[in-house]
């Protein structure tokens, strides 16, 4: 969908934001058989698309035949087609030798597949494509961006996801079109100051990555923005802030935002964050990482069109029920749940059971006690439980009636359970169970239940 609004195919419809049109857009390809739906989020929301061979091929031909776009395809022998204002470079695996004849027509440029090329013709492309509005070189192993980009002024989409580069020039305060920058797990800790003057830019990824199985603590880290975060007013997308005082005390200004996930906060940035959120309506999704596994999170605010929220970090005593945003009323959106290294010492589950739209709910280092109770008639549409690295987890109760749509179920370390969980013979929805790092007793004692056909089980006992 940012690609679309990058390339100018989506236009504004009344009040809606352009990702609402582009979304629009992709529901009616679905109900006209045009897309495959593949798959939908835990809430409904469509996620996965194929598109039928048929159609494939048939818009492979309207390309071609209408010069939309240029492949070019390194193990194929070249260029298909040099006079498109659109290139796509597909598997690429050596630098391109030839500067392609119409260069100065390029309006975008998407790397595609296992591309291994370092890109070399990037800063002819810079120098001589001066109306390029698309830039998406995501997976190349590329160290740097030439100075020249500043120059592409209609550069609309800038994709450097996975790539090596640690730096970009002050260049890319004069790409005053830019809507989307995008460079996730990328080297790139610090943003040039003169990021803030890209007032049209509506989604920033800058996330770092350490561990992708989020087992420590700090397995992921977000980029520092100067001074100035309050000029980024068209902001939907923010994924992810370093905590800062100066960013923090701006964060309020960000009123679009739709998708915030911040790293590095201290406990006593809680309060500003908070009165900060409330000033964003639209906020669906919020990702909260603490400093360190000691700070406390403590967010005393109500969300009502908060979807998904993430908290890692130590969560204060009694918030699960004293905290708007875990309340009935205030939460009564929140369909993904995850809470991460929490250290809560009561069973959280009577508190989040009352969020009762929950689809999704995952605790990872949440919980020192050593029992849950799933009680009937909570979370009944709950679909996906996650429960990982409960050290002192010892007896999991599933009540009759409890969960009663859970489809995928997953435990993992566990290292005090020695029996299965009771009443997981109840969970007749369940599609998929995952049992990782567990002991050979608990799999013995799997044994006695004789679970319907159609369900898929991976055992992986502790050495």
């Amino acid at each position: 969908m940012r690609l679309w609004i990058a390339e100018g195919f989506i236009k504004q419809r009344g009040e809606s934001t352009l990702e609402e049109v582009a979304e629009s857009y992709l529901r009616e390809l679905v109900n006209r058989n045009m897309l495959q739906l593949v798959e939908r989020n835990t809430f409904g929301r469509m996620r996965r698309f194929r598109m039928h061979d048929i159609l494939h091929d048939l818009a492979a031909d309207l390309c071609k035949n209408n010069c939309f776009g240029v492949t070019y395809e390194n193990n194929r022998g070249g260029c298909h087609q040099k006079d498109g204002r659109r290139l796509v470079v597909h598997n690429l695996k050596n630098d391109i030798q030839q500067p392609f004849s119409n260069m100065h027509q390029l309006r975008t440029v998407v790397t595609l597949g296992d591309s291994k090329s370092s890109f070399n013709l990037l800063p002819l492309m810079c120098n001589g494509s001066r109306y390029m509005t698309v830039l998406e070189l995501s997976g190349l192993p590329i160290e740097k961006i030439p100075d020249a980009i500043g120059g592409l002024f209609n550069l609309r989409h800038l994709g450097l996801r996975d790539t090596k580069i640690k730096m970009l020039p002050k260049s890319v305060e004069k790409l005053s079109n830019l809507l989307t920058m995008d460079l996730c797990r990328s080297d790139i800790h610090e943003l040039p100051s003169g990021i803030v003057k890209l007032k049209k830019l509506r989604h920033l990824f800058a996330e770092g990555l350490f561990d992708s199985e989020g087992r420590d603590f700090e397995c992921r880290s977000g980029v520092c923005i100067p001074n100035g975060l309050g000029n980024l007013t068209n902001l939907q997308t923010l994924q992810a802030l370093k905590a800062q005082d100066e960013s923090i005390r701006r964060l309020g200004e960000l009123r679009q935002m739709r998708s915030l996930r911040l790293w590095n906060v201290k406990g006593i940035y809680c309060e500003h964050i908070s009165e900060s959120l409330v000033q964003m309506q639209y906020l669906s999704n919020l990702d909260v990482n603490a400093s360190d596994e000691n700070e406390v999170l403590l967010l005393n605010v109500c969300l009502p069109n908060l979807q998904k929220l993430n908290l890692r970090g130590r969560i204060a005593e009694g918030a699960l029920d004293t905290s708007p945003l875990f309340q009935a009323v205030g939460g009564q959106n929140l369909y993904e749940l995850s809470l991460c290294w929490s250290q809560l010492r009561e069973d959280p589950l009577s508190s989040l059971s009352l969020l009762s739209n929950l689809t999704c709910l995952r605790l990872t280092k949440a919980y020192n006690g050593e029992q849950l109770v799933f009680l009937t008639g909570w979370f009944p549409k709950l679909k996906i439980l996650s429960l990982r690295d409960l050290p002192n987890l010892s007896r999991l109760d599933i009540q009759q009636g409890a969960m009663a749509s859970l489809e995928k179920l997953g435990l993992t370390n566990l290292c005090s359970m020695t029996k299965a969980p009771r009443g997981i013979q109840f969970l007749t929805s369940l599609k998929k169970i995952g049992f990782y790092e567990i002991s050979r007793d608990f799999l013995t004692s799997l044994g006695q239940y004789h679970l319907p056909e159609g369900r898929k089980e991976d055992a992986s006992p502790t050495s």
